[in-house]
């Protein structure tokens, strides 16, 4: 079912992936490198673009622009600021969203196994009023998260190096969940052999 939303996405990719050791988001991760598994589940997703926030390792713009080779949904944000933390790669990737968007899934780079068959669930409770939508599997909540524009300016507020859960605890019933088919919505990759 599609809403008729103007979707759009963002990958935070713009970390140094320093616990892992460097080179996180370019290294070796099933048939491909890492991030390539985020970025495969932001293009399924029922968007208009995709926002790959890139900052303290060169080689992710090279392994984003192989991956989506072709698709003009693609774009790249370079975040100078990305030493500050997460939220700085997030506030630019809310800040490089097009005109017109009525709502962004947020992904993470380290995250390849999302299940794409979230994403319209998703979408059909941000157009019945939800704030915010965040996949849960046995009862924790994951990512990505699909926040409505009337969250853009506090996520933009955000400080430090931290996402958004605080302002996603906060949001109370407007926070919508969608039950996940498996544990893609938790699993993430922070040091070498994780995968």
């Amino acid at each position: 079912m599609t809403t008729g939303l103007r979707l759009d996405a963002v990958v935070l990719a713009a970390g140094a992936g320093s616990r892992f050791g460097g080179g996180k988001l370019t290294s070796r991760f099933g048939d491909g490198v890492l991030i390539e598994g985020a970025m495969r589940a932001a293009f399924a997703a029922p968007v208009r673009t995709v926002t790959v926030v890139v900052g303290a390792d060169p080689a992710v713009v090279d392994a984003a622009m192989a991956f989506a080779a072709g698709d003009e949904r693609l774009r790249l944000v370079y975040a100078e600021d990305h030493a500050l933390g997460l939220s700085a790669s997030l506030q630019n990737g809310v800040a490089a969203v097009p005109p017109g968007c009525e709502g962004l899934y947020l992904f993470l780079g380290d995250m390849p196994r999302v299940p794409t068959s979230i994403f319209a669930e998703m979408a059909e409770a941000l157009d019945h009023g939800a704030m915010a939508v965040a996949p849960v599997f046995h009862g924790r909540r994951g990512h990505p998260v699909l926040f409505a524009p009337g969250l853009f300016a506090e996520l933009m507020a955000l400080e430090g190096d931290k996402g958004a859960g605080g302002l996603l605890d906060a949001l109370g019933e407007g926070l919508t969940t969608v039950v996940a088919p498996d544990d893609g919505v938790l699993f993430d990759v922070d040091v070498r052999g994780a995968g």
